[in-house]
């Protein structure tokens, strides 16, 4: 990998005048780290590690990336367990609760035991140590998908919401400008079970959204059901509480590609479209 790249920006942007960001979680190897240093774009998400095990990103690593005037986003989960992450042999079968979806090398876990705050302690530790400016939080989706919990969506909500705060609290107490960036679930920014209502404990544990398929489902499936509007008009919401808000869809079609962004500027978000994999930086049109 390449240590050494001049930045071409004159410096990079304070984190709420972000205009365009990108996304990958693998193909990391041989020139892929390169096309995430040289990528266009004020942010960038990558995996906290390099191989999606224990070969984590190093200081030096990231520097390279922030060099070129790039906020850089260490990804992971907190709603699950990967097969393939160092953690898993770790973290008690009990814990556990159910295939994820469509991902079948992943778990489902009891986020809001106590035993599995130490994986998550460690990541947001190894994320500071390495450099990073914050972390994207993935599947908070977990609160509604989990099965078999014996709580109510009301009660699996609040667990999750708690784990974010605490996650904040934690995270920028040792870095008060650390960013927290959640990946989903707009609606837990107003969620309540009776009626919606501000939920400020979400919105203070926060910096910023990012929302998946805002306009396309993989691939080049326009998300035009009725949760795909209520997912934006949420997203929408949060923004308007100060939070950075950022939109990733999954096309391939040119003209899928250039609608998304149209779309999804025109809504407020800051646009990305990759394919459903992330494992290549896709650059926006006419770059």
């Amino acid at each position: 990998m390449s240590l050494l790249h001049e930045s071409t920006l004159a410096a990079p942007p304070a984190f709420d005048q972000v205009t365009s960001w990108g996304y990958q979680l693998t193909g990391y190897e041989g020139r892929g780290f390169d096309s995430l240093v040289s990528a266009p774009v004020d942010l960038l998400v990558i995996d906290l590690s390099r191989d999606g095990g224990s070969e984590y990103f190093t200081a030096d690593e990231v520097s390279t990336i922030k060099s070129t005037d790039k906020i850089v986003l260490a990804y992971f989960e907190i709603g699950a367990i990967e097969r393939y992450r160092p953690e898993w042999s770790a973290v008690p079968t009990d814990l556990m609760a159910g295939q994820v979806e469509g991902w079948p090398k992943e778990q489902y876990v009891k986020y809001w035991d106590e035993r599995w705050w130490p994986v998550v302690q460690s990541r947001i530790e190894l994320a500071l140590k390495c450099g990073f400016d914050g972390i994207y939080l993935d599947l908070i989706t977990a609160y509604e998908e989990i099965p078999d919990t014996g709580l109510s969506a009301e009660e699996r909500a609040k667990r999750m919401v708690a784990l974010l705060a605490r996650i904040s609290k934690f995270a920028k107490a040792r870095n008060r400008d650390f960013k927290i960036v959640a990946q989903n679930c707009p609606e837990l920014a107003t969620w309540s079970f009776w009626e919606p209502h501000t939920n400020n404990t979400y919105l203070r544990a926060i910096d910023g959204l990012a929302l998946e398929s805002p306009f396309y489902l993989a691939h080049d499936k326009p998300c035009d059901q009725k949760w795909c509007r209520e997912n934006r008009a949420n997203a929408q919401f949060i923004k308007t509480q100060g939070k950075l808000l950022l939109g990733v869809d999954y096309a391939k079609a040119p003209r899928s590609l250039q609608d998304s962004y149209d779309r999804q500027r025109e809504a407020g978000f800051i646009p990305y479209v990759s394919v459903r994999a992330l494992d290549q930086f896709v650059a926006p049109p006419g770059s």
